[in-house]
């Protein structure tokens, strides 16, 4: 046992063994290779704080509060109330403090950042709570999830890809996205039906695409993808006139999967421009 958890003899009413709940999309990793590759691919340093959504049986949580020492010490976010008694039990208050909630909900500014956010993410709400995170971005350090394998392909997807789509767009701009390895079901119990993905996403700061008009950006993004199929012509016809596209240098019979972030960013700006001069006159 670690000598930052609690002696179970000290508490006779431990809670009982925990049954995965399939509403919280509960899947709990067993394999200790995994595991520890896992904690290696998120790297704890001595006296870091991390941020661990859903810490489930704790057996990654374990693990990162060895490696990070009398001084670090992770913020836990679990919805499951049975789970947060457990972990509660187990862990000793000054290495991990437990917050029952739902991560959708969660105000991460009020956690001292920068935050470096771990976690095994319910893959029924894995995209929302990526654009959660989304609205931190200044506040994270970097971000290291377990994600079904598609999603983690999609996110990672360049242009051209056939798997490219709105969740590689606008995670892209502004983050570097970086698949780490796949796990088999049978790292879990229950075994869960689909492969998963370790994947790293880095803030790139200052680096990043500044759209003129971030809500401007992620509609045009949205409505390119939601028609897919069509050329960028007839997908944004109503934001673009013809004369447009040779001005930003993006061609208009492409595809919105075959667009890469700086020319999404290029259409924006070219719509904001002409929106300002329209409302000039």
């Amino acid at each position: 046992m670690s000598e930052f958890t609690k002696q179970a003899t000290e508490h006779p009413k431990a809670p009982a063994h925990h049954r995965a709940r399939k509403r919280f999309g509960q899947n709990f990793l067993v394999d200790q290779s995994i595991i520890n590759r896992i904690v290696e691919a998120i790297d704890p340093q001595p006296g870091q704080h991390i941020v661990e959504i859903g810490p489930g049986q704790a057996a990654i949580t374990r693990k990162l509060i060895n490696a990070l020492g009398v001084n670090g010490s992770i913020e836990a976010i679990e919805i499951d109330r049975d789970l947060v008694a457990r972990l509660t039990h187990e862990f000793d208050a000054s290495k991990l403090r437990v917050h029952q909630a739902d991560a959708m909900e969660f105000d991460f500014a009020t956690l001292p950042a920068p935050l470096r956010v771990v976690g095994n993410l319910p893959y029924n709400i894995s995209t929302p709570i990526l654009f959660r995170l989304c609205e931190f971005e200044s506040r994270i350090n970097d971000l290291t999830f377990m994600l079904q394998k598609e999603v983690v392909d999609r996110m990672a997807a360049a242009a051209g890809d056939g798997e490219r789509g709105r969740l590689s767009v606008m995670l892209q701009y502004r983050f570097k996205i970086e698949k780490c390895f796949d796990v088999p079901p049978t790292a879990f119990k229950p075994v869960p039906s689909v492969d998963s993905s370790i994947v790293r996403l880095t803030p790139l700061a200052h680096e990043r695409l500044r759209p003129k008009d971030e809500h401007l950006f992620a509609q045009i993004v949205t409505t390119a993808f939601t028609q897919r199929r069509k050329m960028l012509r007839k997908s944004l016809g109503a934001w673009m006139t013809p004369d447009a596209w040779t001005g930003i240098n993006v061609n208009p019979q492409a595809r919105a999967e075959e667009l890469t972030c700086e020319e999404f960013v290029a259409i924006s700006d070219w719509v904001f421009g002409k929106k300002a001069s329209t409302a000039l006159r």
